[in-house]
Order: C-alpha cells, then sequence, then structure tokens
C-alpha cells in the first residue's frame, strides 16, 4: 500500500509513518523544505504549490499538518495562522486529490473535539458541532469543511476529530511527567474538567484500521473512558508511585498560558466517546487510563 502522509513530523505523524513503515507499506512524506529523497514531494500551501500528478497513484492519504494549538498563546496573529495552517492547506490538498487522474481510495484529514465545545453530557458523532463563536469550536468545522471538494469527487473521506493523545514523549502527557517525577505533579484548577484522551498506540490504530475499514465522515479517536483531570493526575502518581496532592491554580495557568489559551486546551470539558469507531469493530489495546500509562511508560502494575 501506498500511503501519503502531511504533518509527517509531528507527533501522531511520525508514529504514524514508522509503523506502516514496520508494516511494509510504502510511505510518501508532503514536506515543506528540499525533498531528500524520493520518499519525500515538496508542497507549499501558502502559495498553492502542489500539482494533481504529484498525488496521483496512492492508496490512501493521511493529512495531519497544522500549527501547534497549545505551542504559543493565542494572539491574533497566532489564532490566525492555527486556522490558515488548517484549512488553506487542507483545501488545496483536497482540490489536488480530487484533480487526480488516479485518485486514492480514502482521505483521512485531522479534527480535533474542540469541535464539540463544552457539552453537558457525554457526546458521539451524531452530535453537532459546539458554539460558533467559540475560537475552539470554529476551527474544527472549518477544518472539516475544507475537505469538500474531495467528497465532492467521490473519495472516501474520513474527519478523525482526535481527542489528547497521550505518549511518553510530546503532548498533554510529555508536558505533565517532569513535574510528576519531581513530586510536585497534581490535578490542574479544581480537577474535575473531563478530559477525552487516546494513547498514541490506539490513534495510530485507529488510523490505520480508518484506512482499510469502508467508514466515511466524522470518527471520534479518543478512548472509550474519559477521565476526569483529577482521574488522569491521581492515576498518573499512582503509576510513577508519586505523590499527585498538589494543585496547580486556574490564575496561574491562565498567566503562563492566556486566558483563552487556558479556557480551551485544560479547562474545555467534553465527554467525547468513540462511537463510530467501537462500531467499525475498533477493539482499544489501551481503553483505561491507567493500564494506558502502565503501557506508555513501561511500568507494570504493582
Amino acid at each position: 500500500m501506498r500511503v501519503l502522509v502531511s504533518g509527517a513530523s509531528g507527533l501522531i505523524g511520525t508514529a504514524l509513518c514508522a509503523s506502516l513503515s514496520n508494516d511494509g507499506d510504502e510511505v510518501v512524506r508532503l514536506v515543506r523544505s528540499t525533498p531528500s529523497g524520493p520518499g519525500e514531494i515538496f508542497w507549499d500551501p501558502a502559495n498553492g504549490l502542489l500539482e494533481a500528478d504529484q498525488v496521483e497513484g496512492f492508496d490512501a492519504v493521511v493529512h495531519l499538518a497544522g500549527a501547534g494549538i497549545g505551542d504559543k498563546r493565542w494572539s491574533e496573529s497566532r489564532r490566525r495562522l492555527i486556522l490558515d495552517s488548517r484549512v488553506g492547506p487542507t483545501e488545496l490538498l483536497a482540490e489536488r486529490l480530487a484533480a487526480a487522474n488516479r485518485k486514492p481510495a480514502v482521505f483521512i484529514s485531522a479534527s480535533a473535539i474542540g469541535y464539540y465545545g463544552e457539552p453537558d453530557g457525554p457526546v458521539t458523532e451524531a452530535d453537532g458541532p459546539g458554539d460558533p463563536s467559540n475560537y475552539a469550536s470554529f476551527v474544527p468545522v472549518a477544518w472539516e469543511a475544507a475537505t469538500r471538494a474531495a467528497e465532492e469527487a467521490a473519495i472516501r473521506t474520513v474527519h478523525i476529530r482526535s481527542g489528547i493523545v497521550l505518549a511518553e514523549k510530546g503532548g498533554t502527557l510529555g508536558k505533565l511527567l517532569p513535574l510528576f517525577k519531581l513530586g510536585v505533579g497534581g490535578k490542574l484548577g479544581s480537577g474535575d474538567t473531563w478530559w477525552s484522551w487516546i494513547s498514541l498506540v490506539d490513534e495510530v490504530r485507529a488510523i490505520k484500521h480508518l484506512i482499510t475499514t469502508p467508514i466515511s465522515g466524522p470518527v471520534n479517536l479518543t478512548s472509550p473512558n474519559p477521565v476526569t483531570n483529577a482521574e488522569l493526575t491521581n492515576a498518573l502518581g499512582k503509576v510513577l508511585r508519586r505523590p499527585a496532592v498538589f494543585s496547580v491554580p486556574r490564575f496561574a495557568l491562565e498567566l503562563v498560558l492566556g486566558k483563552e489559551l487556558a479556557a480551551s486546551l485544560v479547562f474545555a470539558s467534553a465527554r467525547v466517546l468513540p462511537a463510530r469507531l467501537e462500531q467499525s469493530g475498533f477493539e482499544f489495546r489501551h481503553p483505561d487510563i491507567e493500564s494506558a500509562l502502565r503501557s506508555l511508560l513501561d511500568r507494570p502494575a504493582q
């Protein structure tokens, strides 16, 4: 199988490319620097530089590119970059795939559970978007709409609404680990915020599952067992055998991250369930938080 991947150098993209290569699949990466060999294709989404013949002959295309949500404070320019780095490149890639003579069987495009906003109860793919005035909800809605050209060209298109992806290095867990290893970890704010998470292993397995499973439209990539922030941090302390008694006040995080980023990244509460993923026959390797953390951190049960 030949797979084209954008965002291949990110947390998910790196793990996905390695897994596909280990399976014997041919992986080609879309890159924004000079290609280092036949396994890379140059594109420049900001200037529309990508031709239809460059994306021909692939069995699947997995589009993961986008500026990091939590890398910097959300200034107006950063908000624009976050949106533009998702919508523009997605539109360009979808249009080029639609124009290709040999189209891929499937186009998997990244999205996020921010789509749902902060619902009162559990949500699945059958639920609609959150408040459109909420930037964190607006971005995934616009991101998903940008694949329209591929859908109209009858390419099976999947929007993967990823939750918090847990990995030892990188992402949310990567930021929490140093504090817990020093014995100063604990809940963030009140700790009652619902976090919908998935292990990096299951994130990659789910994407590979969706490449070969005839499903289209939105698919939540989250564990079937979301947890509160307090539950996650308590489980992390238990796995690391470190105290989790400290608490980071909300105002402190708002000072560091900015109020809007803190509200969207840390305190946005959502219980998102992977209904369509489970209905399609996917089985989670890490369905609960403690087993996931033990596996990711190589810590056996005591």
